[in-house]
């Protein structure tokens, strides 16, 4: 139930269906959206929001649906109801191409069977009645014209026509020769009049010739004759054509008794045309808003995530401009949002968007708002917005609030949402207060959901106490006196009254006695307000600055851990090549001695023969032996600086400084970045560093070094530019870099949605971006990574 019935008005619905029709291929289309209404319906909803969402796929990510053809096929299949009537060649024409489409659209989705199950519903069961169309293209050719031979008659008459009228040229152009040769035409050919073929000739000479004068010229000199030899062969034509005109009438109706039996499935056709081309149109307009689908519950509770408010977005894309995003959350816990704040903060145009979006999604249609927000279906949805005095009824501004307010109260529940602007004005502050406070008591003991807007500080402080009820207000900068347009919910906000009239110039002594009229007590809890708002702001500040620190803390430790990782397992495979080549030694040793010992047996251990197996043993033993690494550390006074080679005093591993930062080191080992002590490392010459390693980081520091984090994908088709992105994507995640710049352009933005929701499946990525308005705007996408 929707009170009063002006509310599509006041929230904007009308305008969204005015912009939804103009999507529409066909007038049905167009009436099917002017019935478009909000509902109750859980079950209903969700079918039509799904079948949204999946045309919306389809027009973004599959092969255009074979769409060509609407017609009104209804009338024309009621016109073939009654007996005795028939259609024309136009009208089967009609008939023909809608069913083309029909059967064609059939096909489409039979190809994807199962990918839009709620999209195939709409035809299911519906037989491909295609003798129908074999019927009429016996009659009817592509063109929507009768074929000459569709019966034996018509061709017939057909080839007589053609055949008489070949005649009668012959004739009349041999006549026409000879008046020329004799003198008796005007200038000029022959000339067609009263639809008979005529000569044209000089007015002295018309008794020269016998014949039927059908005109003459407007000065008299010129008269058109059609010569008696040709008079009867062009009424025999006239006669055919007659005939033919018969035949086929006589067709067309017997093709309409032929069709007169589908009339049932013919309307069954149109309902599926007519919703294909509802449906398309909404899809194509929730492109338009960059709308989603969002989590449909059967419960009365909204919670909205990155919500704005399309028509305010369809005004500020044409303007270049970004609309701040509304996060709001109502549900049994928080009932009642209190807004609060200056005028102009955006405190109507947040209720209207919360007001707005649950009206579209209880419509059917798609909202601009994240995939991940939540949204209810509420029974009754109760609007206070505006000035709806009335003349007629003898209603004051305040006296027609307070009518909405006595049917709030009386017919409100728990699955109500109630949207209320300027909450109490119209009448006395002292009085219209209090009245307000109590219509919101009222309304939270009922349980209802909703928001409501006020600059009343009694409505501030009972909600600050009330359960049920949540103070929230509109972030203000006070410093520069410029709104944000941010809701934060948990806090009331100030009306700036002061400030916004010391910044626009009103006289300060005005101001002044502004002040000393406002009570101590009212005074203290404008200026608590102020401050408070001055503290939410530096709190918000210092809250983005830590997350992003903690971001950098979280990286680092995984950084960490990789390494610990890596170097777990090299460690591993080190010892595990160690034993292998220690057991070969080993066996190779114990070959050497056995072989040593069986010589000097041999050689009655002759001296020459046993120090030259010596010699022997102790070139096998040099071989085997492990040189210690000579480190040449640099001198100490010389300070680290980012290029140095180090080396970690704990272990063998060396890197490359790449910054350093306080106490701490960032070294570069190969792929992989740690953060060490100085008092952990030592500086060494980069001789002493295995060459396998300088090379690979020579390697890695060169790829950085020629890697740009921007792509321009301009012109490019959608899966290649898909493909190039993916490929720099991959390379910024391995070489750590924070953010990537996409050109994409602007066009019809397909390219910008495509990209966007291609990089939403990666849980690396943190949050996209336009680029400011000045500097190319949505053609230009900027990536944060995680």
């Amino acid at each position: 139930m929707l009170y009063p019935k002006n509310s599509v008005d006041k929230l904007g619905f009308t305008e969204i269906k005015e912009l939804i029709k103009a999507h529409c291929l066909s007038e049905m289309g167009r009436q099917m959206v002017d019935r478009i209404q909000v509902m109750d319906n859980f079950d209903l909803i969700r079918k039509f929001l799904s079948q949204a969402n999946e045309f919306k796929n389809i027009l973004e990510n599959d092969e255009a649906l074979p769409i060509h053809h609407f017609f009104d096929i209804k009338t024309l299949a009621n016109k073939a109801k009654i007996e005795g009537i028939f259609l024309s060649e136009e009208e089967f024409y009609q008939v023909q191409a809608s069913l083309t489409t029909v059967f064609a659209v059939i096909a489409y989705f039979n190809d994807r069977e199962g990918l839009y199950p709620n999209l195939e519903a709409l035809f299911e069961h519906l037989p491909i009645e295609k003798a129908i169309l074999k019927k009429i293209g016996l009659i009817i050719d592509e063109k929507g014209k009768i074929r000459p031979n569709a019966s034996r008659e018509l061709q017939d008459i057909t080839s007589g026509i053609a055949k008489a009228e070949q005649e009668a040229r012959k004739k009349i152009d041999q006549v026409f020769k000879n008046a020329t040769s004799s003198g008796w035409t005007a200038d000029g050919s022959l000339t067609v009049r009263d639809g008979r073929l005529c000569i044209p000739l000089l007015a002295e000479n018309k008794r020269k010739l016998k014949g039927f004068i059908h005109d003459e010229s407007s000065s008299g000199q010129t008269v058109y004759i059609e010569p008696e030899e040709v008079f009867t062969l062009n009424n025999k034509v006239r006669d055919l054509e007659f005939d033919r005109r018969r035949e086929i009438v006589k067709i067309l109706t017997a093709l309409t008794d032929d069709l007169r039996p589908y009339v049932p499935l013919l309307l069954s056709y149109h309902s599926l045309l007519t919703k294909l081309d509802f449906v398309r149109a909404k899809a194509l307009f929730a492109i338009d808003i960059e709308a989603e689908m969002p989590q449909v519950v059967n419960e009365a509770k909204l919670k909205l995530t990155n919500a704005r408010h399309p028509l305010l977005l369809l005004n500020f894309r044409k303007e270049k401009k970004a609309v701040v995003p509304l996060n709001v959350v109502i549900d049994e816990r928080t009932r009642v949002i209190v807004v609060s704040g200056p005028n102009a903060g955006g405190k109507s145009v947040c209720m209207k968007t919360v007001g707005l979006l649950q009206m579209m999604v209880q419509a059917g249609l798609l909202i601009s708002a994240s995939e991940v927000s939540v949204v209810g279906v509420f029974k009754q949805l109760f609007v206070d917005i505006g000035d709806d005095q009335s003349i007629e009824s003898d209603l004051s501004t305040y006296s027609a609030h307070l009518s909405k307010m006595k049917t709030f109260v009386e017919q409100a529940n728990g699955k109500t949402l109630i949207l209320i602007d300027e909450f109490g004005t119209g009448t006395d502050p002292q009085f219209g207060g209090p009245i307000a406070e109590a219509v919101l008591e009222s309304l939270n003991h009922k349980k209802v959901k909703g928001m409501v807007t006020t600059h009343y500080s009694n409505l501030k402080i009972f909600a600050s106490h009330t359960e049920g009820l949540e103070n929230a207000s509109m972030l203000f900068n006070n410093v520069e006196m410029l709104p944000l347009y941010m809701l934060e919910v948990g806090k009331p906000g100030s009306s700036y009254a002061f400030e916004i009239a010391q910044k626009i110039g009103l006289p300060q002594n005005v101001i002044n006695l502004a002040k000393n009229k406002v009570s101590a007590g009212q005074k203290k809890v404008d200026t608590l307000l102020v401050d408070l708002e001055r503290e939410k702001k530096e709190i918000f500040d210092t809250k983005i600055k830590l997350d992003k620190q903690q971001k950098q803390v979280n990286e680092l430790l995984a950084e960490n851990e990789k390494l610990k990782s890596y170097l777990e397992e090299n460690k591993k495979a080190l010892i595990k090549d160690a034993k292998d080549q220690a057991k070969n030694i080993i066996l190779n040793a114990n070959k050497l001695v056995e072989n040593t010992i069986s010589e000097i047996k041999s050689s009655n251990a002759d001296k020459e023969i046993t120090r030259n197996l010596r010699e022997n043993l102790n070139i096998e033993l040099q071989k085997n032996t492990v040189k210690p690494t000579v480190v040449k550390p640099l001198p100490d006074a010389e300070e680290l600086k980012p290029g140095d080679w180090v080396k970690l005093i704990d272990s063998e591993t060396s890197g490359q400084v790449i910054e350093i930062i306080k106490d701490n080191v960032v070294i570069a080992i190969g792929d992989l970045r740690t953060v060490a002590k100085k008092k952990r490392v030592i500086k060494v010459a980069k001789s002493t560093v295995p060459k396998e390693i300088r090379k690979s980081f020579n390697n890695n520091t060169g790829d950085i070094a020629n890697f740009s984090p921007e792509i321009d994908v301009r012109g490019q088709r959608t899966e290649d530019a898909l493909s190039n992105i993916e490929r720099l994507f991959d390379r910024a995640l391995m070489m750590g870099f924070g953010s990537l710049k996409i050109i994409h352009g602007k066009g019809d933005g397909i390219l910008r949605k495509m990209i966007r929701q291609y990089l939403k499946k990666y849980e690396q990525v943190d949050r996209m971006e336009d680029e400011h308005a000045d500097r190319g705007g949505d053609g230009i996408t900027y990536v944060y990574l995680k």
